[in-house]
């Protein structure tokens, strides 16, 4: 496989689908692999060695459908992080309500104009590269700081969870405000972290256009944990850009896109209450969170397509 060219998997039980889709992709200078089943496809991202840039998958297939096979890769540390887009033509508003409640990156319903599926696969690329750029930032800055893991801090029954909220300063730059547990009481130190995703994050973005991002799940590989960061503002003549920036954010052992999904729900919550300068107590946020991550929310279906959500 050419290491040059974004790599692409595709997932259909429709061999007329899965030809057609590969030759037009490999037009438009991606390479390709193919399979006709989730369950087909697993195997495939576990026999090759590179990661693929972005999966397309349908989501009526035998022996695993794409709800299975998506919520299969979003366990997993390795694939939880790559763009997936459904091309599926279950076109119904509770079918395409379904597909972005789990956290797709895009729903496309067949038949689809080939100039919008191009675009879509080309945006959801460009945007995860910018993610991994800030990744491999982040590794590098942490790199040098000689990070010990201790033993966790919390009973059995809890991840070693972290909730932090740093805002931007114009002279001092990031400053951890609020952090749950405590800096002195965590495993890790959330002081020089938050500081450090802050700057990485603004380094790729730059300030102006920094709130403008969306959420972002990133793994932290030297400190054996993942991020899941969210960026916002509020209105203030006095600071350079015009507007107070602040970054609010969750570390754990391990998130998927499932736990991003009601992390930034959670974050947009807290998000206002800052922008409403109204009060809110970040131990009770940080057990929400973690009620989120101890709780398995997602029953998935198969022979009837159907998503139950526990309460």
């Amino acid at each position: 496989m050419s290491e040059s060219k974004p790599l692409l998997i595709i997932v259909d039980d429709n061999e007329d689908i899965l030809f057609n889709l590969k030759l037009m992709l490999e037009e438009n200078n991606y390479e390709v692999e193919i399979a006709n089943s989730g369950k087909k496809a697993i195997e495939l991202l576990s026999s090759i060695k590179k990661v693929p840039d972005l999966i397309i998958s349908d989501i009526m297939m035998p022996e695993m459908n794409g709800y299975d096979f998506f919520s299969s890769l979003s366990s997993h540390p390795q694939w939880n992080h790559i763009p997936f887009l459904f091309l599926t033509a279950k076109s119904t508003p509770e079918d395409i309500r379904l597909g972005k409640m789990l956290g797709v990156d895009d729903y496309i319903t067949k038949p689809f104009r080939k100039e919008d599926l191009l675009a879509s696969i080309s945006g959801k690329i460009t945007r995860n590269m910018k993610s991994n750029l800030i990744d491999k930032e982040i590794k590098q800055l942490l790199l040098s700081l000689n990070f010990k893991i201790g033993p966790s801090i919390f009973d059995k029954e809890h991840p070693n969870l972290c909730l932090l909220l740093v805002y931007w300063d114009d002279v001092a730059g990031p400053i951890l405000k609020k952090s749950y547990p405590s800096d002195k009481d965590c495993t890790i130190s959330i002081n020089t972290i938050g500081k450090q995703l802050f700057n990485a994050a603004t380094s790729i973005y730059g300030h102006d256009k920094i709130t403008k991002a969306e959420g972002i799940l990133l793994n932290i590989e030297n400190i054996k944990k993942q991020g899941y960061v969210y960026f916002d503002s509020l209105p203030d003549k006095n600071e350079r850009f015009g507007e107070k920036q602040y970054m609010l954010s969750v570390i754990a052992p391990f998130l998927n896109y499932f736990n991003s999904l009601k992390i930034k729900q959670v974050l947009k919550e807290i998000s206002e209450k800052i922008k409403y300068n109204q009060e809110w107590e970040i131990k009770r946020y940080w057990e929400i969170i973690s009620k989120i991550l101890t709780t398995r929310s997602y029953l998935i279906k198969p022979q009837k397509d159907i998503l139950r959500i526990n309460p």
